[in-house]
């Protein structure tokens, strides 16, 4: 018996220590095998030329003069004294050549969640008929519904779903076919392609956002680039459009960018024009003057004029031919290659109350019932005048990982802004005019990040 008690105390040790050398075997050879296919999927990524990546973008804004939550008709970073997760962005492309005798095809996809959601959306189909205000309450199916009205402030994009061709004829051309960002105008949706958290009047509210259709662009010689396309599924003129309404509405977009030898300086002529939509032959359109100098390798400097139209619409005058223009500059100077600081100054004049609205937000997430559920569902109450918009901003750029050089790649792109900006607005027709939360002006300070990934 003894024999057999002591022949069981050491037995059962060696079991448990055989099963833990197995148990640790394999999970040596699963962990390899996962760390293989990893690797092996990692490397047929690369072979195929597909890259995944994004961005984190969010921030804070403080506004002394509002109380209703809202920055007035400044939108993107509209939400006042509180922070907001603007964008969480993921995308899957695979970018073409711009160059060569082969063919070569690509694709791009981008999600996007964040408050910046309800502004990137295909809402060129609008609630209510620009024309006769007629209510609209079939507004298309790209990404308008799929989630989040509940929560006032977030929501999903589809910004970008799109094939690309490379055929090499002549020079070099390229053709996009699917629902892409606008190529008009300087500033652009994507937090990382900004200097600024704030942005322009004259991006907010006098350009397009998307187009659904196609584009094509054509190298003509070496300091010439042609754009050309055709553009449908909007309600309004070409822009913002989805893929399944008003897609008997098509229009034109082009333009012409001349880059000088030295590549310091260039301009940028472009635009749309359409008509309204299918029940409208009225005409819509927009172009927009972009010039780019550096004065030295560290000195930036931009000028920027747009003019748009939209004839036969519902505006506070009543209805008229409305038109919208404005200027803006915009100076960047590189104290060093992780420090810049910038400013940029704006007048925007919304000639007939037609486009902006305050507070942007509020507008934007109005049903044709009239409310909206930016306000929980409560009566809409977003107002509009014929009004001259003054904005100045300046602010940094600071990428913090290089300055601390701090080694973890993950941060390396890491970039923060603090930005202080001033507004102002006066009314054309009504003096009474203060959409700043009854303020004719207001100040922002705003600190926010981005992290691409």
């Amino acid at each position: 018996m003894e024999y057999k008690s002591l022949y069981k105390n050491q037995m059962m040790p060696a079991v448990v220590g055989g099963l833990l050398l197995i148990g640790m075997s394999s999970s040596n050879v699963l962990a390899n095998t996962v760390m293989n296919a990893s690797n092996n999927f990692t490397k047929a990524l690369k072979d195929s030329g597909i890259r995944i990546g994004g961005w984190i973008h969010g921030g804070a804004t403080l506004n002394p003069s509002q109380t209703d939550g809202f920055n007035g008709p400044v939108t993107f970073a509209d939400q006042a004294n509180r922070v907001q997760l603007n964008q969480l962005n993921f995308f899957i492309e695979r970018a073409v050549k711009t160059e060569g005798k082969g063919w070569d095809f690509g694709f791009r996809g981008d999600f996007m969640f964040g408050t910046d959601a309800i502004f990137t959306q295909a809402y060129g189909n609008p609630a209510f008929d620009p024309n006769t205000g007629r209510a609209l309450p079939d507004r298309g199916n790209w990404d308008l519904g799929i989630c989040c009205n509940s929560s006032r402030t977030y929501g999903i994009a589809i910004p970008q779903a799109f094939a690309e061709i490379y055929a090499p004829v002549g020079n070099g051309l390229n053709i996009k076919v699917g629902h892409f960002y606008t190529p008009i105008g300087y500033e652009s949706v994507p937090a990382p392609n900004n200097f600024f958290y704030t942005h322009a009047y004259t991006m907010q509210y006098g350009e397009p956002f998307t187009h659904t259709g196609v584009l094509t662009n054509y190298s003509i010689n070496k300091n010439f680039v042609a754009m050309a396309g055709a553009i449908g599924g909007s309600g309004t003129g070409g822009w913002d459009g989805n893929f399944d309404r008003q897609m008997g509405n098509w229009g034109g977009i082009g333009g012409i960018t001349w880059t000088s030898d030295d590549k310091k300086t260039s301009l940028n002529i472009s635009g749309t024009g359409s008509t309204t939509s299918t029940r409208s032959n009225n005409f819509w359109g927009m172009y927009s003057v972009v010039l780019k100098h550096m004065f030295t390798d560290k000195t930036h400097f931009i000028l920027q004029h747009d003019h748009g139209f939209a004839d036969g619409v519902l505006t506070p005058r009543g209805l008229t031919n409305a038109t919208w223009y404005g200027i803006n500059t915009h100076a960047y100077y590189d104290l060093t290659p992780a420090l810049s600081i910038g400013v940029r100054a704006e007048w925007f004049r919304d000639r007939d109350g037609f486009r902006v609205f305050s507070p942007g937000r509020v507008s934007a997430a109005t049903n044709h019932l009239g409310s909206s559920y930016a306000l929980g569902g409560a009566t809409a109450l977003a107002t509009s005048t014929p009004a001259d918009y003054y904005a100045v901003t300046i602010g940094a750029n600071w990428k913090a990982a290089r300055t601390l050089n701090l080694h973890w790649k993950g941060l390396k792109q890491l970039n923060i802004r603090p930005n202080i900006r001033w507004d102002r607005a006066d009314a054309i027709d009504v003096a009474a005019y203060r959409p700043f939360g009854g303020n004719k002006d207001q100040v922002l300070f705003s600190l926010d990040a981005i992290l691409p990934f």
